[in-house]
């Protein structure tokens, strides 16, 4: 006779330090660097649908939008968060911080928040990634091992391509190519500070977020790093086929500056939107790009009327998914 099989290990969750939400620990094997983990933070509505949302923040960052947790706890869908290895609740001291070689590596976080979501009784699932967070969702409902267990993808301004200047474009392709053999080839922050300002309270936004977590100045890049995006990025912009619906939601305009202006404060002034707009429709035959006026980078903390506008988008397509 087969052995008996063993039931699933119930997660240990304890509280988070944002309001209503609670965390449990993902153990991962060892990677490269050594002990890796997950933390997956989970929000439950009060009046629940069956239906969950899976969020994956982005590079310098961390699932601190409990407001948009909130709005999809409102509308019936319990809420869970990866802080993914490296970041956030999950960064350890002997670790780069955000660090990488192959966007894959996050897969074993993916797949075992995604088990966890379903065997909680959540036979509907949204992906929703933002920024790096968006490049990995898209990737991931492409090749995933539970990608056929995803029943829509939710991307917020998705790190489609390099927003740089088309004269550094083989300069940078060069440094990635060199990703492969000195991965740990440090090259500076691959954030403009001002945007972090644009958002943070204590300068010119409203939210207040862990800056051990979330640095002003951001984290330093590494080559091996940047060969990971690139990667990703060509393989996106190659066109995945997903067979789930995809809404992908970005600012009207772009901005880049070096020294502080309110144009900071609606405009995406990390990424080129242009380039989403660009490689949106290539992503399957049932994708939706919305156009959101005043947006910042990070459409859910725009300003009030702004992301009210963001979630009014997004609930609406999601009522005629279902």
């Amino acid at each position: 006779m087969p052995p008996n099989p063993q039931p699933p290990t119930t997660p240990a969750w304890v509280p988070d330090h944002l309001a209503g939400c609670e965390t449990t620990t993902l153990s991962l094997p060892n990677a490269y660097d050594g002990p890796v983990v997950a933390t997956l933070v989970r929000r439950r509505a009060s009046h629940p649908t069956g239906r969950a949302v899976l969020y994956l923040h982005g590079f310098v960052d961390y699932f601190f939008q409990n407001h948009m947790a909130a709005a999809y706890n409102d509308h019936g869908y319990d809420f869970y968060a990866l802080d993914l290895r490296r970041h956030g609740r999950s960064l350890r001291p002997h670790q780069r911080p955000n660090f990488c070689k192959a966007l894959r590596e996050y897969y074993a976080e993916l797949d075992q928040a995604i088990e966890l979501v379903r065997a909680e009784g959540h036979p509907w699932l949204l992906l929703n990634g933002h920024s790096t967070g968006g490049l990995t969702a898209a990737l991931y409902a492409h090749e995933g091992a539970h990608r056929h267990q995803l029943s829509a993808l939710c991307l917020n301004s998705p790190f489609v391509e390099l927003n740089i200047p088309a004269g550094q474009r083989a300069q940078l392709a060069a440094i990635a190519h060199l990703g492969a053999v000195l991965p740990n080839l440090r090259l500076g922050g691959a954030v403009n500070p001002l945007y972090a300002q644009s958002i943070h309270r204590d300068h010119h936004g409203e939210w207040a977020f862990n800056l051990d977590w979330k640095p002003l100045a951001g984290f330093p890049a590494y080559a091996g790093w940047l060969r990971a995006i690139v990667a990703g990025q060509r393989q996106l912009q190659a066109g995945l086929n997903l067979a789930c619906p995809v809404l992908l939601l970005h600012s009207a305009h772009s901005y880049v500056g070096k020294t502080w202006s309110a144009a900071f404060t609606k405009a995406d002034c990390v990424l080129d939107v242009a380039h989403m707009r660009r490689y949106g429709p290539r992503l399957g035959s049932s994708v939706t790009l919305v156009s959101i006026e005043g947006g910042l980078h990070d459409l859910v903390l725009s300003p009030l009327a702004v992301r009210e506008h963001v979630f009014a988008e997004l609930f609406t397509w999601l009522e005629r998914l279902a």
